[in-house]
């Protein structure tokens, strides 16, 4: 008895530290893109400038910068609540490759919005937004998991609206490329990733089952 007590009681501490870990970069990230927002305010500056201006030098430096500049609060309020759960998602689920699939997210996200985005400023982490719901929604298909699946259904049922977003002219001075692009990037990282990270757990029945169609009787 006291030691499933003691069992239950790790248990309980290694989820609980899991989930205040799965915090920290994502609410590192949110909180620099509010500091940045209300010293644009405060401060009366512009930003919008350390966007991403494609196939430009002027504009290289958005693919780091870019994800914390937003055009106006309404625009930061949309992406704070996506972008703090989808990757407190992704670092509580996905632990293991959690944080190379997000800087993978973040980099190719910008680079590709760089290389194919149309002739003006890009800013806010929509396409981050966008990359995490796809990797979230293809991976857990992809690896045939149960709860992986599970979450995938949820980012269906919180987030499916937002593939109307990767087209253009559905939302008026929206950068679709950045929804369309960090959706494809997400695709992407979830093949490249598919054998990393969890896995559907294989039991023993299942082992069993295996050994038997590979017999050969005579």
């Amino acid at each position: 008895m006291i030691n499933n007590d003691h069992t239950a009681m790790s248990e309980g501490m290694f989820y609980k530290k899991k989930f205040f870990l799965s915090i920290i970069i994502p609410g590192t990230l949110v909180f620099l893109m509010w500091l940045i927002k209300v010293t644009e305010v405060l401060f009366e500056a512009d930003f919008s400038h350390l966007g991403i201006y494609p196939l430009t030098a002027k504009g290289l430096p958005g693919i780091l910068f870019s994800p914390f500049i937003h055009g106006d609060f309404r625009h930061l309020i949309n992406n704070t609540l996506p972008l703090l759960l989808l990757s407190m998602a992704l670092f509580y689920f996905y632990s293991e490759v959690a944080l190379k699939v997000f800087v993978w997210t973040y980099f190719l996200t910008g680079l590709l919005v760089w290389t194919g985005g149309r002739e003006a400023w890009h800013i806010g982490a929509s396409g981050i937004v966008y990359g995490l719901a796809s990797f979230l929604f293809f991976s857990g298909i992809i690896r045939k998991y149960f709860r992986l699946v599970a979450l995938s259904l949820l980012i269906v049922f919180l987030y499916g609206e937002m593939v109307w977003g990767i087209f253009p002219g559905i939302y008026k001075n929206v950068s679709w490329e950045s929804h369309m692009l960090g959706f494809f990037s997400g695709i992407t990282l979830a093949v490249m990733f598919r054998k990393e990270g969890p896995q559907k757990p294989v039991y023993d029945w299942m082992e069993e089952e295996d050994e038997d169609e590979n017999e050969v009787t005579e």
